[in-house]
């Protein structure tokens, strides 16, 4: 193959509630709304397109592994421990359903947090080289 699949352009995220859900990225996480319909909302943030669908009420973007633990399918990056830390506050105070600042053995730390439909979602503490290095951001 000589041509490389170059980034993730879009994701989906299944909403019970289009109106709601949108409004709730954008008041709660600072998405910009640049699309909505009675089906769906195109939501720009943390570098991509997020499209939140319609979709019935027992369906997420969350998985079970094989141990049977819920997964998220989905690791947002922010700059940092003290990022992390600002963040992880700033969800508390805005009535975001937020896990721990976890230690999960690998460089970093990392929080869940979920979404209205309990779409499970990660943060991580650690940028990507790649990105930094693009973004020209420093650590």
């Amino acid at each position: 193959m000589v041509e490389k699949l170059l980034r993730v352009g879009t994701t989906y995220i299944p909403v019970t509630n289009v109106e709601l859900s949108s409004e709730w990225y954008v008041n709660k996480l600072g998405a910009e709304l640049s699309y909505k319909d009675q089906d769906k909302a195109i939501l720009n943030f943390a570098n991509q397109s997020i499209f939140l669908v319609k979709s019935n009420e027992d369906q997420s973007s969350n998985f079970f592994d094989i141990y049977g633990n819920e997964r998220f399918s989905l690791t947002f990056e922010v700059n940092g421990l003290n990022a992390l830390e600002s963040i992880h506050t700033d969800f508390r105070q805005n009535e975001i359903r937020v896990g721990e600042i976890e230690n999960r053995g690998h460089t970093g730390r990392n929080f869940v947090f979920y979404d209205l439909d309990g779409n499970k979602f990660d943060v991580w503490s650690e940028l990507s080289p790649i990105f930094r290095e693009k973004y020209l951001i420093s650590k």
